[in-house]
């Protein structure tokens, strides 16, 4: 099927199938969470705030009556909540590392990172590598890790990973964009060496109507200009479900095939950040490096 004809409607049947989705209580997780339980597949919404985490589940319900969906408590900012939340998972056919903050005044997390680096980087990661032998487990498997066009901007410094010499909210964006699209091309390759069956994909959304999305007394009309959430989700779910997907590739608006930028198809730099990583969260991938 063309790509420019996709749709949610053109989703397979996903009975028997379990995911993640992170952030899975607004923005483009809320739609990309209801279209996978939609067609059948378990689905744990992994969210921080158990208020917002609980109507989420109640809206998909209300809008799949009888779907499986449950509510998982996860904070990336938090190690230790990552490590709690994925000793819960038992099983896992699907992760959409979806979750994410941005343009926000310089924070850490609870364990000391630049906050956005540190949540749309960091706890993927390590979330990642956590329920990795979940996912090796089940044939077929798949990680969808939601970048975004602004990584061409991006820049990494491994020597002030902490923007301690100065702190700018979209470069900061910008670098932990580019550290999701290196991370999700890494991690395609180092499964295709270790010989697990897994697909690594990142998407780039396009510019949408998100909670981050503030823009003060001009928001009602910028928003109008913005794709919708549900319009948002659409390549996460094509690069999650469709069976003309192939590992390492980079889709955004309309489920159209993107060329990463150069510095992100650095595979010397996609190694270097993955060691670092693997160091900043003590998360091994072990499952990889054994194989």
């Amino acid at each position: 099927m063309a790509m420019a004809t996709w749709t949610p409607s053109s989703m397979p049947d996903l009975t028997g199938k379990r995911a993640v989705v992170t952030g899975a209580n607004s923005g483009i997780g809320l739609p990309t969470a209801l279209e996978l339980a939609r067609h059948g597949a378990h689905v744990i919404v992994a969210a921080r705030n158990p208020g917002k985490g609980e109507e989420a589940v109640r809206q998909i319900l209300r809008e799949v009556p009888g779907a499986q969906v449950e509510l998982g408590m996860l904070d990336l900012a938090d190690l230790g909540s990552v490590r709690r939340f994925a000793a819960g998972v038992s099983a896992l056919d699907l992760l959409v590392n979806n979750a994410g903050i941005g343009l926000v005044p310089r924070r850490q997390t609870k364990d000391g990172f630049e906050l956005q680096f540190g949540t749309n980087h960091l706890g993927h990661f390590a979330l990642t590598g956590l329920l990795l032998p979940r996912l090796a487990a089940s044939p077929g498997a798949r990680v969808v890790t939601v970048s975004s066009d602004a990584h061409a901007a991006g820049r990494i410094d491994f020597d002030d990973l902490g923007l301690e010499r100065g702190y700018g909210r979209m470069s900061a964006y910008a670098r932990s964009k580019l550290a999701n699209l290196l991370f999700a091309l890494e991690l395609q390759r180092r499964a295709d060496r270790a010989g697990v069956d897994l697909k690594s994909t990142a998407v780039h959304p396009g510019t949408v109507a998100t909670n981050f999305m503030r823009v003060g007394p001009l928001q009602p009309l910028v928003r109008l200009l913005l794709k919708s959430p549900a319009t948002g989700a659409v390549p996460s779910l094509y690069a999650a479900t469709s069976p003309d997907v192939r590992g390492g590739e980079y889709f955004g608006p309309g489920a159209k095939p993107m060329r990463p930028s150069a510095t992100a198809r650095s595979e010397e730099l996609a190694a270097r950040l993955w060691e670092v990583s693997a160091e900043l969260t003590g998360v091994h991938f072990e499952h990889l490096a054994s194989r």
